[in-house]
């Protein structure tokens, strides 16, 4: 009967419970543990970038970096002034200077009407550069105006105003050959800006 008891006693382990099947229940709660303390590939790129992830769960893309090319300013930027005057502001520009040489001329120079004439052919030049677009007529047509009222200091006083026009009529005639110069050389610069901006509209009405 001791016998008995003792075999019903005795009941035979499981094989969950033996060391094989403590070792797989050991690694099976190791890995359940390591699944729940790394995060998903998706929350790893995220993380790793240094950028919060969106609301709606979707990482943030990092902000393009600027290139020094793009943070370099402009090339223009450096480049001389090109003034653009209208024609009234031609004209006016064009009568102080002439005017101003003339007083000039007449201080330091002893009233030489050639060293005017000379002065007087930059002078076009710059309006025929200096004149906008719009008003490209204007530059030869105010500069015989800018070289008679120039001209005045250079005229030899007289008695009246009758004596007056006389000396100034005589200092056109002769310095018509600047006066006329000038003149072609302003309206010469105009024809070619001319040429020069319909040329260009051509090619981009032909480029469209």
């Amino acid at each position: 009967m001791e016998h008995h008891r003792t075999r019903r006693g005795t009941v035979p382990l499981p094989p969950q419970t033996g060391r094989g099947g403590s070792g797989d229940a050991r690694r099976g709660n190791d890995s359940v543990r390591a699944g729940r303390a790394e995060p998903p590939r998706g929350s790893r790129s995220g993380s790793g970038s240094g950028t919060p992830p969106l609301a709606g769960g979707a990482p943030r893309l990092p902000k393009p970096a600027r290139s020094p090319a793009s943070a370099a300013p402009p090339a223009t930027s450096r480049r001389m002034p090109n003034p653009r005057l209208t024609g009234l502001g031609t004209g006016l520009f064009s009568v102080l200077v002439m005017v101003t040489l003339g007083w000039l001329d007449r201080l330091l120079l002893g009233a030489s009407q050639t060293a005017y004439g000379v002065l007087f052919v930059p002078v076009c030049v710059l309006c025929g550069l200096w004149v906008r677009r719009a008003d490209l007529v204007a530059a030869p047509v105010v500069m015989p105006i800018a070289f008679a009222l120039g001209i005045l200091p250079l005229a030899k006083d007289g008695g009246g105003p009758g004596a007056r026009l006389v000396a100034l009529a005589t200092a056109l005639a002769t310095q018509v050959g600047w006066l006329y110069g000038g003149t072609l050389l302003a309206a010469l610069t105009v024809l070619v800006r001319r040429v020069v901006l319909v040329a260009r509209r051509r090619r981009a009405t032909a480029r469209r």
